[in-house]
């Protein structure tokens, strides 16, 4: 919309979006802000991030997913044994998820409760939405010794979390901005029985909003590992047994090599796709097949899946999707709408975290999460913009997606708050 209007009233909802020159007059705010000629864009949803990994981006692992686990970030992710370095990391992951303009994210978090503590904290302070849970792993290699517990005591904090953190910030879930999940690592691991523990206890709190988040189907190796370790035909049946830990508000990450049962079965469920193309390009690990999975009906989001994923901004990631789709063989490549790149970015994000009523567009009577991009602060985008008839919605908004990048974020707002890095 070349000259359009957002309205954001007391209590932080949109309270009109749409054309400046129709905007009613019982809406108009107080205060006008004249953006032009910037845009005004949903906060972004980034589906899958992991806080201990902040300062592991560009890490040579020599290898693939497995290989790379072991010799950086297993390593890495240990070091937040230590408190004041856990809220280092908790500090530098808020304020850079601000400078991007990432007002939503599903974090997978820290094995230590402390971490998982400063993370909470930081998020509040900063006024970020934040959904996450502690890393589970209850068996692995050597490298991840400190990162491993018992079953009981991985089930006993996990329960803590949930009490501590599940909406702490408003005591209901349909308000907060903080809320728990269940996150075991990967099937790899935690043994069946672990996963059947956690399945009871999802059960038992899966009413109350709580997430569930893991990966899924990443790396053939670890495919192959998984079917052997745990004696299963499927990948997803590891997350699907007597206890299903599927369902709304359960999000897998990657979903690369998927079957074509697996991909039903997620989308009878409602469970939903955290896409990382970014991070598969980085390990090697293939790319998730769009078109034969939005066709079986999978909600698919965007994730920047950092550090292996080495680009923090969503439309970086929206970028990777773009091109490596464009590029997969035959009649799977496809080339995704600026609009659909968009959505998977925003609304689909919102819809994975079974927010969509809340936040993911700019819809009057929504919470006002957007942000402020001003081409102005980047050489030679608006430029590239000016070549465009301003009428013509899809090629600006794919010259902006493409092209965005940091500096061109200037304002961040949750709830109709501005946030300040």
């Amino acid at each position: 919309m070349p000259d359009g209007a957002l309205a954001v009233d007391g209590a932080g909802r949109v309270a009109y979006s749409g054309a400046y020159a129709q905007l009613p007059r019982d809406t108009a705010p107080a205060d006008i802000v004249d953006h032009r000629p910037g845009f005004l864009l949903p906060g972004f949803v980034d589906t899958h991030i992991h806080f201990p990994q902040t300062f592991c981006t560009d890490s040579f692992g020599g290898g693939q997913l497995l290989d790379w686990l072991q010799r950086c970030i297993f390593p890495a992710e240990a070091k937040l044994a230590d408190p004041a370095h856990a809220r280092r990391v908790a500090a530098a992951f808020c304020r850079r998820r601000i400078e991007v303009g990432t007002t939503t994210a599903l974090v997978f978090g820290s094995a230590f409760p402390h971490a998982q503590d400063a993370l909470f904290e930081e998020s509040l302070r900063a006024g970020l939405r934040t959904v996450s849970g502690r890393g589970i792993q209850t068996v692995g290699p050597d490298a991840a010794a400190p990162l491993l517990t018992d079953e009981g005591t991985a089930i006993t904090l996990t329960q803590q979390e949930i009490q501590r953190w599940h909406a702490a910030d408003t005591g209901d879930p349909a308000t907060a901005l903080l809320h728990a999940a269940v996150v075991p690592r990967f099937a790899l691991s935690v043994t069946s029985t672990t996963l059947h523990a956690l399945g009871e206890l999802y059960g038992s709190v899966r009413d109350t909003g709580v997430y569930f988040h893991s990966h899924l189907s990443e790396n053939l190796s670890e495919v192959a590992a998984v079917r052997e370790s745990h004696g299963v035909e499927h990948y997803l049946d590891t997350y699907d047994g007597p206890h299903s830990l599927l369902g709304r508000r359960s999000i897998l990450a990657h979903a690369v090599h998927c079957t074509d049962h697996e991909l039903s079965r997620m989308a009878e469920t409602g469970t939903s796709i955290a896409h990382c193309p970014t991070s598969q390009l980085f390990l090697g690990s293939g790319t998730m097949p769009w078109r034969r999975v939005t066709a079986r009906g999978v909600n698919v989001a965007l994730g920047s899946d950092v550090a292996a994923g080495d680009e923090w901004l969503i439309p970086r990631v929206a970028n990777d999707c773009f091109k490596v789709h464009m590029s997969e063989p035959a009649h799977a490549a496809c080339s995704i709408p600026p609009a659909e790149l968009l959505f998977a970015a925003t609304l689909a994000g919102a819809r994975a975290l079974d927010l969509e009523s809340r936040i993911g567009n700019l819809d009057a009577g929504k919470e006002a999460d957007f942000i402020v991009v001003d081409p102005q602060r980047q050489s030679l985008l608006p430029e590239r913009l000016a070549q465009i008839d301003a009428d013509d919605a899809e090629r600006v908004l794919f010259t902006l997606l493409m092209g965005m990048r940091e500096p061109s974020i200037v304002e961040v707002y949750v709830r109709g708050r501005r946030l300040t890095s």
